[in-house]
């Protein structure tokens, strides 16, 4: 788990790192320079400013149309990631077997297992990081967003809804909703494997609460950009695992029966 657990606070620590730098207090304009600002913020920003002004000056359903149009883009990705998910769930009784034959704790049975399971990952042609990258993809598309709507003066200063888009939501509404779609989630992606892989059922709960503590501290903007990203993985996994899913929710019927 801890190896699962420590690239995920890694990339959350350069968040803080890159949303912390000194450029947050400088505007974005089309003379910024840097490679971060030329080919990420930018761009970014302006593309919310157009697509804005073709909604009718609203920011906040322009980002709402901008984070479709990248979930649009990345989505071979993220579809590669949910069936890399699903093989690694078919995989789990194997992977027990091996961790039940190899229970030794010394070094030798423990390089042995892992190389039993790198050549069952091999076999199937699973690969166990396949669902890091995703997250890596959207790591700088996340602080790009924030950086856009802090150094851009429209979206700095634009309303939607109830909340100022470059303020904190005042009444927490955001960052609730970004913790339970994150869950809901997150607990479609781990359907039918709770008991198989405990460790990583745990991710189901710390992944939630983590990004509710963000989205309290950051512009409500970047919940917005989380929440509709969320609801958009909602939908893609449910036509992506939607028999694994009604398998589930009747196993978990059947237990309850019992």
């Amino acid at each position: 788990m801890k190896k699962r657990i420590l690239p995920l606070f890694a990339m959350l620590s350069l968040f803080l790192f890159l949303t912390g730098c000194s450029q947050i207090n400088q505007p974005i304009t089309a003379e910024s320079t840097g490679f971060w600002n030329e080919y990420i913020v930018y761009p970014l920003s302006w593309f919310i400013l157009e697509v804005a002004h073709l909604l009718g000056g609203s920011y906040g359903w322009s980002i709402i149309v901008v984070t479709i149009i990248i979930r649009l883009v990345i989505l071979p990705l993220m579809i590669k990631q949910t069936k890399s998910s699903k093989a690694m769930q078919a995989l789990q009784p194997e992977m027990l077997k091996l961790k039940e034959k190899y229970s030794s704790k010394d070094q030798k049975t423990q390089q042995t297992l892992q190389q039993e399971t790198m050549a069952l990952y091999q076999k199937h042609g699973v690969n166990p990081m396949a669902g890091c990258f995703p997250l890596l993809i959207q790591m700088p598309i996340l602080i790009g967003f924030y950086h856009a709507i802090s150094r851009t003066e429209a979206l700095k200063n634009g309303m939607f809804l109830w909340f100022d888009l470059g303020e904190k939501d005042p009444f927490y509404i955001l960052p609730i909703v970004a913790g339970i779609t994150t869950f809901i989630q997150q607990k479609m992606m781990m359907a039918g494997t709770e008991n198989q892989n405990p460790q990583m059922a745990m991710m189901v709960w710390t992944m939630p609460i983590m990004i509710v503590i963000f989205a309290l501290n950051f512009p409500a903007a970047l919940s917005l950009y989380w929440v509709v990203g969320n609801i958009f993985m909602i939908v893609q996994t449910y036509f992506i695992k939607g028999p694994d899913l009604k398998a589930s929710a009747s196993g978990n019927a059947g237990g309850a029966k019992k």
